[in-house]
């Protein structure tokens, strides 16, 4: 219960940024910035909530044992600073999301003028 999960957290960092930019891509490409932004932000905000509540889970087992054994215990870092780190990745991912977004979508908005007006 002491100590950060490294793994889960590259986890959060790697696929829900994969995962979000493929659900994304297909939407720009067709001209739907905002649906892409939905189907992308949604799969990084799921994973994020899901990674939280899975950490919430092991805090309230871990500290369960502890009260069955007549002591108490406190998880260290504390569960609000476990939550935050997972939050603010999915809220950076998704910040990034709507940054490439931006450029995806003006691409597509110059698509349709002459090279020479571009």
């Amino acid at each position: 219960m002491n100590g950060l999960h490294w793994s889960w957290i590259a986890l959060q960092i790697v696929a829900p940024t994969l995962l979000g930019l493929l659900a994304a891509w297909p939407f720009w490409r067709k001209g739907q910035p905002i649906f892409g932004n939905l189907a992308g932000s949604a799969i990084m905000f799921g994973t994020a909530f899901a990674l939280i509540m899975r950490e919430y889970t092991e805090i309230d087992r871990a500290v369960g044992v502890c009260l069955e054994q007549g002591y108490t215990c406190f998880p260290e870092p504390s569960a609000f600073t476990r939550f935050a780190i997972y939050a603010s990745i999915g809220m950076i991912e998704a910040i990034a999301l709507f940054t490439i977004s931006l450029s995806a979508e003006a691409r597509y908005r110059r698509r349709g003028y002459d090279p020479q007006w571009r």
